[in-house]
């Protein structure tokens, strides 16, 4: 008896409880972690757009009847835009005899602007090839005796045009008149990136030795010289030459073959910028079509 007492006191269980164990408690969480959504480019790119900045005033309408003032006095054919922004900075242009030195200003029709003292009147911006005959000059000099080449284009229109470059009165072929004065900024620039090809007559045979030299490059006056072209024009004698290159200025084409000891007889412009003498006999001119002139402006 006393030994099953004492076996139950060591070895025996301990009466189970009815009582509910408490609750274990809960670990204190945080706000659940939102994981980012991951946007397409497009849908970055709408965001991106929607967002307005602080305080950013809402964008005004385009007026298609506005102007900025540097453009209206480009068109004006006084200078360029670039030109325009300096007088403007200077004080020296009044829109309704109010100096006005903001960048950017649009101009309303109906407004008078007025320019270091002249009133501005913009021209239709007017773009003419002519595919220049001899004996006509672009010199504008006094008491020259040849005869300038705006005689040939004085009926085409009423718009201040000027040529783009300069031809003596013996080279012949494509001129472009213009009254934008960014355009002929712009292709009058050393570093201008249109070509032009000439056929150049010469007052011998070119040795093909002088040829290979001068498609390497020449350098003239210390300023070397990149020839895009030169080849024989075929079915023609070795006196005539085809010569690629971005220069307008003809002198250069002549100083070219007078380097290596040749007389240049005539020089033919026969492509300007993309522009070819197609359907343009010698001393006609034509207007440029719509696509012609955004041709030129992406050159």
């Amino acid at each position: 008896m006393n030994n099953k007492e004492g076996n139950n006191k060591r070895g025996g269980s301990r009466p189970s409880s009815n009582k509910p164990k408490p609750a274990m408690a809960k670990r204190a969480q945080g706000p659940k972690k939102v994981k980012p959504k991951t946007l397409t480019p497009a849908e970055a790119a709408k965001a991106a757009k929607a967002e307005k900045k602080p305080n950013q005033a809402p964008k005004r309408p385009k007026n298609p009847d506005e102007m900025r003032l540097n453009k209206y006095i480009s068109n004006s054919g006084v200078c360029s835009r670039r030109d325009a922004d300096i007088y403007i900075q200077s004080g020296n242009v009044k829109v309704n005899g109010i100096p006005v030195t903001e960048m950017g200003y649009m101009v309303k029709p109906g407004d008078v602007v007025n320019f270091d003292g002249a009133t501005l009147t913009p021209e239709k911006k007017e773009y003419i090839l002519l595919n220049k005959p001899k004996n006509f000059t672009t010199a504008l000099d006094e008491g020259q005796e040849d005869r300038n080449v705006l005689e040939l284009v004085r009926g085409a229109t009423n718009a201040k045009i000027a040529a783009v470059g300069r031809m003596d009165k013996n080279t012949t072929g494509l001129l472009l008149f213009t009254n934008d004065t960014d355009m002929i900024r712009k292709f009058s620039l050393p570093n201008q990136k249109s070509s032009k090809i000439y056929q150049v007559s010469l007052d011998k045979n070119l040795k093909f030795e002088d040829l290979e030299k001068i498609s390497k490059g020449v350098t003239l006056d210390g300023h070397r010289l990149f020839i895009e072209e030169i080849s024989y024009i075929e079915d023609q004698p070795k006196t005539e030459v085809g010569l690629k290159l971005k220069t307008s200025n003809v002198k250069v084409v002549r100083a070219i073959f007078e380097n290596f000891k040749y007389d240049v007889l005539r020089i033919d412009r026969v492509s300007f910028a993309g522009l070819t003498k197609k359907n343009l006999p010698r001393g006609n001119w034509r207007f440029l079509t719509e696509q012609e002139i955004i041709n030129l402006k992406n050159v």
